[in-house]
């Protein structure tokens, strides 16, 4: 396998900018998830890096090599499509062979590799069968053992799982993860699904409008969001957003919402007068009769172990993530307390984050 590099990678097509100066870095055998809504830049990301676009400006390396201008079958990668793109007439074995084949591969050493490969995907027991009659599961894992068996410099994968219905989507999360770490990979994956991304991703690039609004792991994408965009589309339900107008000094420690004080991350910087957002997780937030924080209960969704409460308050809902057996009355007031050791805030103008509770912890904590 092999590192990847992109170094202010731009497509345009005409007047319409779809990826704009785009830089990251897979390292040899990690997990980057694209991520991002329909129309992001993230599919024409991957397919730049796969050859199958030529981007405007900027580069790729792979493996340190300069692979820019290099067609597709000079890159040494293998690609896996949201449609499985099987030979319907050819039997699985004969699907997983068919790029060796192609590569002009011994008789011997395809057989070899093939059951080789069937065994790492567990489908050596259906090798024989027509790939007409399988389940979607089923024929997704010989899509990928099409791609493994050329054992590739890298993988690269467009909503491979966007066909499968719930059960056997979270099943090929688990072992498209598990398959990652057995065979070291480096591996690129498109998705629009955070859950995707959050549960199998080292990294995760979240895009949007063909920007690169946050690269990081799961974890800083989930606490530090470095945009109001990222936060709102990473988390379900995402972060609320207690809206303000003030301006803030260098060093303050509280802003005032609906008039109340609220303790908030150290700000860095001086803020002219302007809309900022307090940024607060729903699980992050619960109720207390001692809050000046308050606000009327607008309904709630019952999610066994727990329930997500909306609260009606003079900027908008908040919605709080609090124990199943709370009971709550439409209308009933409720006072709101929020876990100030996890809390970002937001200038609204530009969308960026001005300072995080859990930023500062873990540098300074």
């Amino acid at each position: 396998m092999a590192e990847i590099r992109i170094e202010n990678l731009r497509k345009e097509f005409g007047a319409f900018v779809a990826v704009e100066d785009s830089s990251f870095v897979v390292r040899d055998g990690e997990f980057l998830a694209l991520l991002g809504p329909s129309g992001c830049g993230k599919t024409t990301t991957l397919r730049m890096i796969a050859g199958l676009e030529l981007p405007t400006s900027g580069r790729i390396f792979l493996g340190g090599e300069d692979v820019t201008l290099n067609r597709a079958r000079e890159r040494d990668i293998a690609f896996v499509f949201q449609l499985f793109a099987l030979y319907p007439h050819m039997n699985v074995r004969k699907n997983i062979g068919f790029p060796l084949v192609a590569q002009g591969v011994s008789k011997a050493e395809i057989r070899s590799r093939v059951e080789e490969t069937a065994r790492l995907l567990q489908i050596n027991n259906i090798l024989d069968r027509s790939v007409s009659g399988l389940a979607g599961g089923d024929r997704q894992r010989v899509a990928l053992g099409r791609a493994i068996v050329r054992r590739p410099k890298c993988f690269l994968m467009d909503e491979p799982l966007g066909t499968l219905d719930a059960e056997f989507r979270d099943l090929m999360v688990r072992e498209l993860r598990e398959l990652h770490n057995r065979i070291h990979a480096t591996t690129v994956y498109v998705t629009h699904d955070q859950l995707e991304a959050m549960a199998m991703a080292d990294k995760i690039a979240v895009m949007n409008h063909g920007i690169i609004e946050q690269f990081g792991t799961p974890q800083e994408i989930y606490n530090r969001p470095a945009t109001m965009y990222v936060a709102d589309f990473i988390g379900s339900p995402p972060m609320n957003f207690l809206r303000f107008r003030s301006s803030l000094q260098k060093g303050v420690r509280s802003v005032s919402v609906d008039g109340v004080a609220i303790a908030v991350p150290e700000v860095h910087q001086d803020m002219a007068e302007g809309e900022l957002a307090l940024g607060v997780r729903p699980e992050d937030i619960r109720f207390s009769d001692a809050s000046a924080l308050r606000g009327a209960v607008y309904g709630s969704e019952y999610h066994g172990t727990n329930q997500i409460v909306a609260v009606e308050m003079g900027n908008g809902l908040v919605k709080a993530r609090v124990p199943a057996d709370q009971n709550f009355q439409i209308g009933e007031t409720v006072g709101l307390e929020l876990n100030h050791s996890k809390l970002s805030l937001f200038d609204c103008a530009s969308g960026r984050a001005v300072a995080s509770s859990r930023y500062a912890e873990a540098h300074h904590g």
